[in-house]
């Protein structure tokens, strides 16, 4: 199961076309609504209202929404994630990503990924690897994996919108958040 969870990852993230999803699915054994979401990067909300929350059964065929974010734009957040992530525990690589989505869906930022990643603000760059160029490294499979699993999530946790390492962060502005969760290097807060 765990290798056809890996699977399905990699299919969503190389999926092409303006239609990022299939419009169906044939369930397997032992797929919940939760796998489902989190294997093709789809809001796990959305998908249980598609199917109207009824139960799943292997060789069932249920419907899959349209994709929320382009393969493209999932690419890039998992580059951004990897490039900010690397070495911290999958829990802090996923809540990198569910930072930039929560950034997307705030009224404060930019309401596309490439437009969060590559904003500049007062001459500020919102992401170092950005800056100086990590962003254009390949991402790793966690990283792909943590995007689909922080798109699954979408809506749902702390609401952080601000991410910092606070061994290394030199803003007094990134003290001056709420922190809402600390995971492995990084703080946080919205």
């Amino acid at each position: 199961m765990l290798a056809a969870g890996a699977l399905l990852s990699l299919s969503a993230f190389t999926l092409t076309g303006k239609s990022e999803a299939a419009t169906s699915h044939t369930v397997s054994s032992g797929q919940t609504y939760w796998t489902i979401a989190k294997g093709f990067g789809i809001p796990i909300d959305s998908l249980e209202t598609a199917n109207h929350y009824k139960s799943l059964y292997a060789g069932e065929t249920i419907t899959l929404p349209n994709a929320k974010f382009s393969s493209a734009d999932k690419a890039l957040l998992a580059r951004l994630v990897h490039a900010e992530a690397s070495g911290e525990p999958y829990a802090g690589k996923v809540a990198v990503a569910t930072v930039v989505l929560n950034r997307v869906l705030s009224s404060q930022f930019p309401d596309t990924i490439p437009g969060v990643i590559n904003q500049v603000s007062n001459g500020y760059y919102a992401f170092t690897p950005v800056k100086n160029g990590q962003i254009n490294h390949p991402a790793d499979a966690d990283s792909k994996r943590a995007v689909n699993e922080a798109i699954a999530l979408i809506g749902k946790g702390s609401g952080s919108l601000f991410f910092y390492n606070p061994s290394t962060a030199t803003s007094s502005f990134d003290a001056s958040r709420t922190v809402t969760v600390k995971i492995g290097h990084h703080v946080f807060a919205k």
